[in-house]
């Protein structure tokens, strides 16, 4: 009883309008009641009417019945109405109770997709928690093993993780000085290429030659979660080693301009030295068009200014902030979220979205001259939390 009567002083609020609605209905009922009274005196009804009306029992019998069926659909409202959370437009906060407020998904949660590599993979699949299923495309030169391994340090929901192809392939770059390289060189760790960038990218088997992708098999697995996702995250990780590997297979590439699905790609915090020295959005866009045919839907972009310490720090390793310039700008637009009218611009046919993304984290490091020494730097990360909510805010976007 004391269940039932706490449920039911949650209703405190509504006495008032409930009695209004009440007294409203009533009066129209009665209405209602004189017309069909007048119809019946003046009109021949069918015969059905005798029984639809009850005229087989006597008056008073007649009204309590009406009466009793009323109160049972009565009481059966007021008890849905009471497992309704109800707040009054002038509360205050501050007060002595605890108001707990619990919530129903009135949408299926979405199936999500994601194509990254690295820890950027495991960085996002803390979103399946608001997904239905969250798919993982591993990079297609990286082994699935290596994401189980790492996943199971941590406790993640509705993730699984599908490799697109049976043999492992592997993923070299050729620089603007026209060296080739196999891009598990770690080309980025190497001071004589710091200021170079990739100006093309292919796909080659395990014996260096250039792979025919369409002479191997695809996994079908792969190519559902693409063509069945509510939306296709790229992102976080390495432009060349993370996100694009995947975007060189031709039925991966088709599956995803197919879809439906938002297309969301999640812009490097830093250039890469050797990779991406000196690219801007734009130029990050740009390769996903070049290899991916499409330009994504959604853009997000870290907009976390870092302090002249932590600069210093990624200034000495070749790397500078990835940032918005007003010049890469075509157009602006207005787009209505849930929580606020943000102002969004268009940067090479995507809408590109600034949000605090990042977090910055304490980092031991090895130093270069005094390989037994090391020392603790803070350094950037994508934030898990700050990408759901950025990812979970497009897709509630009309």
């Amino acid at each position: 009883m004391k269940q039932i009567s706490n449920r039911l002083s949650s209703l405190r609020h509504l006495a008032r309008p409930l009695a209004l609605t009440s007294i409203g209905i009533v009066c129209i009922s009665l209405g209602i009641a004189y017309f069909v009274i007048a119809l019946y005196r003046t009109a021949e009804l069918p015969g059905f009417f005798y029984y639809l009306t009850l005229q087989f029992l006597d008056r008073w019998l007649r009204g309590a019945a009406l009466v009793l069926v009323g109160l049972i659909i009565l009481a059966a409202g007021i008890w849905q109405l009471s497992g309704v959370a109800v707040i009054p437009l002038d509360a205050r906060p501050g007060g002595d109770n605890e108001f707990v407020l619990g919530y129903r998904r009135a949408t299926k949660p979405p199936r999500i997709t994601v194509l990254s590599g690295g820890a950027g993979l495991l960085i996002l699949a803390s979103l399946g928690r608001y997904a239905s299923r969250l798919a993982c495309v591993t990079p297609v030169q990286d082994p699935v093993e290596y994401y189980y391994r790492a996943s199971s340090l941590y406790h993640f929901e509705n993730v699984i993780f599908v490799p697109p192809t049976p043999a492992q392939l592997e993923v070299e770059v050729e620089l603007d000085n026209g060296t080739r390289h196999n891009i598990k060189e770690n080309v980025s760790h190497t001071e004589q290429l710091a200021a170079r960038h990739v100006v093309r990218a292919y796909l080659v088997d395990q014996q260096g030659h250039d792979a025919a992708v369409a002479q191997h098999q695809i996994f079908r697995q792969a190519l559902d979660a693409i063509q069945q996702a509510d939306a296709i995250v790229m992102g976080p990780g390495s432009l060349f080693e993370s996100i694009l590997p995947n975007l060189l297979i031709p039925e991966v590439c088709e599956a995803i301009q197919r879809s439906k699905a938002r297309k969301i790609y999640i812009c490097s915090l830093m250039t890469e030295p050797g990779l991406t020295s000196g690219f801007s959005v734009a130029d990050h866009i740009r390769q996903i068009v070049r290899y991916g045919g499409f330009a994504p839907d959604y853009v997000l972009v870290n907009a976390q200014r870092i302090d002249p310490e932590v600069r210093r720090i990624y200034e000495a390793a070749h790397q500078s902030p990835v940032y918005l310039n007003p010049e890469e700008y075509e157009e602006t637009i207005v787009s209505k979220t849930d929580r606020v009218t943000a102002r969004d611009v268009v940067v090479e046919g995507s809408v590109v979205i600034e949000a605090d993304l990042a977090s910055s984290v304490v980092q031991l490091t090895a130093s270069l001259d005094q390989p037994g020494a090391g020392r603790t730097v803070r350094v950037l990360r994508h934030d898990p939390d700050k990408l759901a909510a950025a990812i979970l805010e497009i897709l509630r976007r009309e």
